[in-house]
């Protein structure tokens, strides 16, 4: 089997039981292992499971699209607080590893005991969720053994920017053969490097990554989002429909009335289906078209070129003879 790779968050739930309702407390929307997930919690357990105030039920589910199933896995510890605020002995479960595979697929413990011991001593506590994804590699065994065998022939150079990075030309060709095309329409007689125009340095490194692990390293804040239009280009130039999906699924959740302009566009030029019938849901809404129009002067133009039955619906919605100018 090839070798995996990983990663682990964690998150905290604060819970004080003496005034929690019997209502579900959710972490929403979070990523790990480059795949969205939330983590629900009925700190008096799940109503229609159980009757029981002494238990809790604490599940994990797959909040976003992948292409293969991913192996992912909760370890929950549960840290007591006494009256006073003071930690009390807890006690930690971890659930089996299982194959998420489709939005919606939840595992987790649906029927966790809370002995009745400790509530006497502590109502309040915190559940920390150590959430496991775990990934195969993409390269296969036979393909890491070529690898490990390979030498120096078998490296190629690629110019991207200024700088020059490697690859396996076998890893290319089992992962983006498109890549692996521009080796040849991109090298010039006598030169030792392919170069690849239109892209920055740093987005080549990042797609080299995901090539040969199936992870993106970690972006924080305004990074990430802006990394991911970078990738989304260069996933659709090379044909790269696993990256591609990671992209979208992260743009997907940066969707507001800034941003749906800029996202509907990137959706066209580099024909991402989801991400479209995303903005065209979201730009159905007449006050969210008029917001995102006010946002960017060109939407009005390309709406309706491209989807002019949204201008329609907003026309109706303003009664505006400027808009209807659009049309």
């Amino acid at each position: 089997m090839p070798a995996a790779g990983g990663a682990v968050t964690r998150y905290l739930l604060h819970i004080d039981r003496s005034s929690s309702s019997d209502e579900m407390i959710e972490i929403p929307s979070f990523n790990v292992g480059d795949c969205y997930w939330r983590i629900s919690c009925y700190p008096r357990g799940c109503p229609r499971l159980s009757t029981s105030t002494d238990r809790m039920s604490i599940n994990l589910t797959l909040d976003g699209r992948v292409t293969k199933p991913i192996k992912a896995q909760v370890k929950v510890m549960i840290t007591l607080l006494d009256q006073d605020g003071e930690p009390v002995p807890g006690y930690s479960v971890c659930t089996d590893i299982r194959d998420y595979s489709k939005v919606g697929d939840s595992y987790g413990y649906d029927d966790f005991l809370i002995h009745k011991e400790i509530l006497e001593s502590a109502n309040c506590f915190t559940v920390a969720c150590d959430v496991f994804v775990y990934r195969e590699s993409p390269l296969s065994d036979d393909l890491r053994q070529e690898l490990m065998d390979a030498d120096a022939d078998d490296v190629v150079l690629f110019q991207v920017g200024g700088e020059t990075f490697g690859a396996h030309r076998c890893v290319l060709a089992a992962r983006s053969p498109l890549l692996e095309a521009e080796l040849y329409k991109g090298t010039t007689a006598g030169a030792s490097c392919t170069q690849i125009d239109n892209m920055l340095p740093l987005v080549f490194a990042n797609l080299l990554c995901f090539v040969y692990t199936d992870f993106l390293p970690y972006m924080a804040g305004v990074e990430e989002p802006m990394m991911a239009e970078h990738l989304l280009a260069a996933a659709d130039r090379f044909g790269m429909e696993e990256l591609k999906l990671v992209c979208e699924e992260k743009l997907f959740r940066e969707l507001n009335h800034d941003t749906a302009a800029k996202i509907l566009k990137l959706a066209v030029r580099h024909r991402s289906s989801f991400l479209r019938e995303a903005c065209i849901g979201f730009l159905q809404d007449a006050p969210c078209l008029e917001a995102a129009m006010a946002m960017d002067d060109g939407l009005c133009e390309h709406v309706a070129k491209f989807y002019p039955v949204l201008l329609k619906n907003m026309w109706i919605y303003e009664e505006d003879d400027e808009l209807a100018m659009c049309l």
